[in-house]
């Protein structure tokens, strides 16, 4: 049985009142939602209200989980639907950073290949390419970062991210393909690419 079965099952028992099943969600979704909205709300205080607030949303809304789209799916919508919300309340908008450490920068293969041998200026160059990294995240429009943080970060899929940002998969496609490429952009001088370069 897969996540989505095992999740819906979890989902189904939770709306008949089986409070233990969605404690099990919870558990299992707190760490990922938490990261997620902490890309938004950077306070980590609030971060934490802030996911509290999502998972009570998603079970006030649990009666109306018909199971169209994966639980985790629906429950990020939410999370960055709430993120954006108390954001607004505050009278913030969004972050327009999104920070990366060397660890999550791994889906970008340019880290891939610095960390290969551990010498002072591997090291130097890995903290300058985190820095263009963060530095292009920041700049990126939230449609895009929001998109690339999903795919990259989360590891969600096209369908997934389509799902969550209320949009097509071809929009998704799109978005993620246009952060991509202006992070590589932004990458070339410092690794010494040329711009046919693919990443």
């Amino acid at each position: 049985m897969g996540d989505r079965e095992v999740d819906q099952q979890l989902v189904e028992r939770a709306q008949r009142g089986d409070k233990h099943a969605f404690e099990l969600l919870v558990g299992k979704y707190q760490r990922r939602l938490g990261r997620l909205i902490s890309r938004f709300v950077r306070d980590s205080a609030e971060a934490e209200d802030v996911t509290q607030e999502a998972f009570i949303k998603a079970y006030r809304a649990l009666p109306a989980f018909r199971g169209e789209s994966a639980f985790y799916t629906w429950l990020y919508r939410i999370g960055i639907n709430t993120a954006k919300n108390y954001l607004v309340s505050l009278g913030r908008r969004a972050p327009t950073s999104t920070p990366l450490d060397i660890e999550e920068s791994e889906d970008f293969e340019a880290i891939d290949l610095l960390q290969d041998v551990s010498t002072p200026e591997n090291e130097l160059m890995s903290k300058q390419v985190v820095g263009v990294v963060n530095d292009t995240l920041q700049k990126l429009p939230e449609d895009l970062r929001t998109a690339l943080t999903l795919r990259e970060i989360e590891g969600l899929s096209y369908e997934e991210i389509a799902e969550i940002m209320s949009c097509p998969i071809g929009t998704v496609r799109s978005r993620i393909f246009r952060a991509r490429e202006t992070i590589a952009t932004n990458l070339r001088p410092l690794l010494g690419t040329s711009n046919d370069k693919r990443w």
